[in-house]
C-alpha cells in the first residue's frame, strides 16, 4: 500500500529538519522557474531524481509519475511543437524556426502546420520543470515523519488549522487508497473480471468505486469532526507538542548553501545568460 510515512533509509535528507526541506522546495522551485534552457532544466531534474533515489524513494513512484504525466507530456510536445511560434521566435531572436514535420496542405483545418525543432526543445524544458517540482515535494515529505512535519510547519508560523488539515490529509490518504483496493478486491471475488473489461466498462466500474469511496470519506470526516469537538479543538498554535523540531549545524549549512546556489544561479542567468532558452543551443 502507498504510504506517506518516513523512509527507513538513514540518509542526510532524513536527518534534516522539515524547515530546511521547505527552504529546499522553495529555492528548487524558483530555480526551475528561472531556467528556460532544457540543458540546465534537465540537469536540475536529474539532480533531484538522483537525490530521491539516494533518499530511498522507490522506483515505483517514478513509474507512477511517468504513467500519470505521460499524456500531459505528449500534449505538451504536440502543442508547443506546432503552435508556440511567436514566443519561441522572441526567445531565440529569429524570424524562422527549424521544421521537423509538416502536415500536408490537403488536411482540413490543420493543413500546412509545421512542428518545429525549437518548439520540441521548449516542450522538453517545461517537462523538466514539472518533473523537478513533482519530485522535490516527495523528497521532503517522504523523508520526514508526519509529527516532525507538523511541528516544523508550526515553527515557520503557518496557521495550525492549515497544518492540521495538511497532516490529516497525509494520514487519511493511505486509508482511502486501502479502501479502493478493498472495494476492487471485493468485486473481483464476486466474479467481476476487471482485467478483461474495455475502457467504457472500466470507467463505469470505477465510477461506482468513487461513489462508495466518497460516502466512506464523508462518514470518516463526520466522525473526525465529532472527535475534534469533543476535545474542544480550537486550532490555536499555542499548545504543547510531544515532538521537537530543532535546527542543527547541518541544517544551517544546508540553508546557507541553498541560498548561495540561488544567488549564483541569478548572477549567471542575468550576467552571462546561463539557463536562458538559447543558451548553448542558439548562441
Amino acid at each position: 500500500m502507498f504510504k506517506f510515512e518516513s523512509i527507513e533509509h538513514d540518509t542526510i535528507f532524513n536527518r534534516l529538519d522539515f524547515r530546511t526541506k521547505l527552504v529546499m522546495i522553495v529555492i528548487t522551485t524558483l530555480i526551475a522557474f528561472i531556467w528556460d534552457s532544457p540543458i540546465t532544466g534537465g540537469i536540475l531534474a536529474l539532480s533531484i531524481s538522483s537525490a530521491c533515489l539516494l533518499a530511498g524513494i522507490k522506483l515505483e513512484y517514478f513509474k507512477l509519475v511517468i504513467k500519470v504525466m505521460f499524456p500531459f507530456y505528449v500534449f505538451l510536445l504536440i502543442t508547443m511543437g506546432f503552435f508556440n511560434v511567436d514566443q519561441i521566435k522572441t526567445l531565440i531572436n529569429r524570424n524562422t524556426l527549424t521544421p521537423v514535420f509538416s502536415i500536408p496542405q490537403t488536411f482540413w483545418l490543420i493543413g500546412g502546420a509545421s512542428m518545429s525543432q525549437e518548439g520540441i526543445i521548449y516542450a522538453l524544458n517545461i517537462i523538466f520543470k514539472t518533473l523537478t517540482m513533482i519530485l522535490v515535494i516527495p523528497l521532503a515529505i517522504f523523508t520526514t515523519d508526519i509529527n516532525q512535519m507538523v511541528v516544523g510547519m508550526v515553527r515557520v508560523k503557518i496557521p495550525y488549522k492549515i497544518v492540521f488539515i495538511f497532516s490529516s490529509t497525509l494520514r487519511f490518504f493511505p486509508l482511502l487508497l486501502g479502501e479502493i483496493e478493498t472495494i476492487i478486491e471485493a468485486q473481483k471475488l464476486r466474479g467481476l473480471a476487471i482485467n478483461k473489461m474495455g475502457l467504457i466498462l472500466k470507467t463505469k466500474m470505477y465510477s461506482t468505486v468513487a461513489v462508495t469511496l466518497i460516502l466512506n470519506a464523508m462518514a470518516k470526516s463526520q466522525k473526525l469532526e465529532i472527535i475534534l469537538q469533543s476535545k474542544a479543538f480550537s486550532g490555536s498554535s499555542n499548545r504543547t507538542y510531544l515532538h521537537k523540531s530543532l535546527l542543527t549545524i547541518t541544517d544551517y549549512i544546508t540553508i546557507v548553501l541553498l541560498i548561495l546556489l540561488l544567488i549564483i544561479v541569478l548572477f549567471f542567468y542575468f550576467r552571462f545568460g546561463v539557463g536562458k532558452f538559447a543558451w548553448l543551443i542558439y548562441s
